[in-house]
Order: C-alpha cells, then sequence, then structure tokens
C-alpha cells in the first residue's frame, strides 16, 4: 500500500507519527512524507502519485488541513475524513453540532473577543474559558467568580476566538478516551484546570455510558481515528472536546494499533460508521 503523511512542524519530532511511519514501511508499505510548512506540493493532478490515502498530524491553523482539503477534492481516501476534521478542528462548530444531536456537553457560549466575556452574567460563573483553535489543553482557564475575569483576559489576548463553557464539578481528573476505529481505549490524567492533583496518566477500564457516548461521537462527526476528552460531573458524564488523531498516549502499543487501523481504513475508506462494531475495551460495565 502507498501511503502519504502530511506532518507539519510540530509535529516533525513528534514520537507517534515518525514510529507509525517506521512501523508501516518495516511492514512493506510505502509511505511518503510531505511536510507542507517546507516542501511545494503540486496541485495538479494530486492522484498521479498513486497514494491510497493521506494521513494528517496537523496543527489546527496550519497548512496541513488544506492540503487535505485538496486530497479529498481529487478523491483520494483521507484519514480522518477531511470533511471530518473541519468539523472538530473549530470548536466553536462542533460545540454546536454536539448541541444539536443531544450529546453530553456543557453549555457552551461564543465570544469573539476576552472583553466580550465579561458580558455573561455572575450567576453563569464559574466558568471555563479557552481558545476555538486551542489543542493540548493549552490556554485552558477556569475563572471563578467576575473577579477573577481579567487574569483569563489577559492571558488569552491575541489567542483568537473563544468559547465559554459551563464549569462542571467533578473530581479534578480528564478521562482521554480514544477511539481508534471503533476499538475504545480510556485513559486518565491531570486536568489543565486542576494542576495541583496528582495524577498519573495511565489506560483504565471503559464505563459503559460513557463508551457508548464516544462510540455516538464517532458517527455524529464522521471520525474514525479520534480522542474525546471528558468529565465525570454530577449527572453523569460530560464531554469537554474531541480531537481527531490524538497522540494515544497510555494505550498499550499503541503504534501498531493505530498502524494497523490506518491500513484497514486504507482499504475500506467506505465503511458506514453505524456499521462497525464499537468495543470497549476493558469495560467496566
Amino acid at each position: 500500500m502507498r501511503l502519504c503523511f502530511l506532518l507539519e512542524d510540530k509535529y516533525r519530532h513528534d514520537g507517534l507519527p515518525r514510529h507509525l511511519i517506521r512501523q508501516l514501511t518495516a511492514w512493506g508499505h510505502h509511505v511518503d512524507v510531505v511536510e507542507p510548512a517546507r516542501n511545494l506540493v503540486p496541485l495538479d493532478d494530486l492522484r498521479r502519485r498513486g497514494h491510497d490515502a493521506w494521513i494528517l498530524k496537523t496543527v489546527t491553523d496550519g497548512p496541513g488541513l488544506t492540503l487535505l482539503d485538496a486530497a479529498a477534492a481529487c478523491g483520494i481516501t483521507t484519514i480522518n475524513d477531511a470533511r471530518a476534521v473541519r468539523s472538530v478542528r473549530d470548536k466553536a462548530v462542533a460545540a454546536a453540532v454536539a448541541r444539536r444531536c443531544a450529546l453530553p456537553v456543557p453549555d457552551t457560549v461564543f465570544a469573539a473577543t476576552p472583553e466580550a466575556v465579561a458580558q455573561i452574567p455572575a450567576e453563569r460563573y464559574p466558568l471555563v474559558v479557552k481558545p476555538v483553535a486551542g489543542h493540548a489543553g493549552k490556554w485552558v482557564h477556569l475563572v471563578r467568580t467576575p473577579g477573577d475575569l481579567a487574569a483569563a483576559q489577559a492571558a488569552l489576548r491575541g489567542k483568537g476566538f473563544l468559547l465559554v463553557q459551563s464549569y462542571i464539578p467533578n473530581p479534578g481528573v480528564d478521562f482521554k478516551v480514544y477511539s481508534l476505529g471503533g476499538e475504545i481505549h480510556a485513559t486518565v490524567r491531570a486536568s489543565p484546570i486542576h494542576p495541583g492533583k496528582p495524577v498519573r496518566a495511565r489506560e483504565v477500564p471503559v464505563p459503559h455510558e460513557l463508551a457508548q457516548t464516544v462510540a455516538r461521537i464517532g458517527e455524529v462527526f464522521s471520525l474514525d481515528l479520534f480522542g474525546v476528552d471528558a468529565v465525570e460531573g454530577p449527572d453523569g458524564w460530560v464531554v469537554v472536546d474531541v480531537n481527531d488523531f490524538p497522540s494515544f498516549r497510555a494505550v498499550p502499543d499503541a503504534v501498531p494499533r493505530v498502524a494497523r487501523t490506518i491500513l484497514r481504513l486504507a482499504e475500506c475508506p467506505s465503511v458506514p460508521r453505524q456499521g462497525r462494531s464499537w468495543t470497549a475495551v476493558r469495560d467496566a460495565g
């Protein structure tokens, strides 16, 4: 099989994509690497290269997504589907879609500037404020009272549009749930808004309700390789973020698992997600 990885500068030395490329090559597959910030990419006939699929590992506002869209427009299979990636990269769009589809997400407000957040009434606090284009838990701020808002506004100035979400009371531990083409793994990690709580990142059993929610997210957003950040609130599980092609940290044998999923998706890209079997690994029931 002939594959093409799109890697932006941020991920040039990232372990997962490099390990995936080595694994796929060791299995006898041909893998090309395109670095959008460093390579010219002729667009006249992308299909001429004969790739079975293009795989994207990129930042939210980088050039890789444009190239993935271009490949998809030429009929090349993309992993994840280019439209699916677009639907979750803009977290405001993702929140709106999630609410429309009755997924368990916090009440969310869009704010074009940090100053606009001051319009939110005091009774809506505490709030979680983060950039629409944020990633890896960066620039996520817990604002407990209107008096605490100024510090968050200063820190978020220049970070682009913002999302303001109701804070969900929780034990201070984030669940990161990964789906590899329907095989679901759960891990725990320290919360970016509760940095003082010591948490060892590790795989844990997948709560049944959370596994069902993750499977539904895959169907709603048409994602195959993705991650979900969730917290356990007073009324059950709440999803606070969805990411395409995450790190899959703490998933056992992540590299061969992801590599096999890529090959399966490249061979059968049109399998409907509602027809797949979703498997919660080490289901806690």
